[in-house]
Parts: structure tokens; sequence; C-alpha cells
């Protein structure tokens, strides 16, 4: 065979192949890191505040100290996905419309971001809570998921989650849906404190 037809098919050849490629080149979808999530598993805060619930083995409760906390005000802290629950307390003296509206501006505040604010009332006859969950849709909201509960009379009770960093809630999706799981089960096993069981506040 001579040296032209052997340089031909080699060319060929490399036509061939390089054609193959790009027709058959398809770009990959933008995937996210598999997120280990812990098995669910909860333990009873009960301390000297004026109300006591479930919370999750995996989070860490502690103080807010913020220089604009108020007593009985903590963070309830899941470390491996820099996220926190805020809770804050209030006191009822005939101001419970204040504290309910205060609550909606807060989460009005993420209408610009959000897809969409989806509200469900939560009512416990038995242990007297009563309130509503505020789920906010959206990639760029900062808090992804707030609610506030109250007994009507005495107390009343605020909280956000937030994530400690740059909002992405599409590829935070598995672990928001996870979080807020917890956040429903510590509403549904909150209870109110006499002035007797806890602190005087």
């Amino acid at each position: 065979m001579s040296k032209v037809k052997i340089v031909y098919y080699i060319f060929f050849f490399c036509v061939i192949l390089f054609t193959s490629c790009e027709n058959n080149y398809a770009p990959k979808p933008k995937g996210y890191f598999r997120i280990e999530l812990p098995k669910k598993e909860y333990i009873i805060f009960d301390s000297v505040y004026p109300y006591k619930f479930e919370y999750p083995v995996y989070a860490k409760i502690s103080p807010d100290t913020d220089f604009m906390t108020e007593p009985f005000w903590i963070n309830i802290n899941y470390p491996q996905f820099k996220a926190k629950i805020h809770i804050s307390y209030k006191h009822i003296k005939n101001n419970l419309p204040d504290y309910i509206e205060d609550t909606r501006t807060l989460v009005n505040k993420h209408i610009s971001k959000a897809d969409a604010i989806n509200t469900k009332l939560f009512i416990n006859n038995k242990d007297k809570v009563y309130g509503i969950t505020y789920d906010i849709k959206g990639t760029n909201t900062a808090s992804p998921f707030q609610f506030f509960v109250t007994d009507s009379v005495t107390h009343f009770i605020r909280g956000a989650l937030y994530f400690n960093i740059k909002p992405n809630n599409d590829s935070l999706s598995p672990v928001i849906n996870f979080i807020k799981e917890d956040i429903k089960h510590t509403i549904n096993t909150l209870q109110w404190k006499t002035e007797s069981q806890s602190k005087k506040y």
C-alpha cells in the first residue's frame, strides 16, 4: 500500500472519529453533591424556660447571644448543615395582635425573592397551641420556613429557619425539607409551662 493511501486512510479515520464524537456530545445536567441525612430521633428540651418541646438529637440548643436578645430566646443549631432555627419568645400583655403583625411583616420581607408563600394553620386544643406556618418558596430566599405559635393569652413564640451560607435553595432542598419535618415535630410536641414550673418571666 502506498504512503499516499495510508495517509488518506488515517485522515479519513480521524474525520469519522471526530465527527462521531461531536455528534454524540450532550452537555450534562447540573448536579449537586449527595447530602447524607441523619436518622430521625428526638429528645426533650425542658429547662427553666416557659415552654418545652422535643428536638432532634443531631441538633444543639444554645441561648441567643445577639445584642437584641430577650429572655428565653434560643437557637436550635444544625452544625452539619450550617443552619439554625431561631426561636424568640414573648410574654403576652394584651398585645397579641402586635406580635402576630410583626411576624407577618417579617415574613413579607421575603416576598421580593419568593416564588410563593404557603401558609398553614396549626391548632392543638389539648395543649392550647395555635399558630401559622409559612413555607417560603424560592431559590434565593434567606429564610425558607417560619412560624408562630401561641396560647393566645400568655405565651407567644416565633421561629425562623436560616442558613449560614449563600442561599441556593435548589441545592439545599433535601436539607430544608428534612429540617421542616423537625420544626413540625417541635410544634407538635410543644407545651406551655406555668409560672411555677419555669423561671419567673
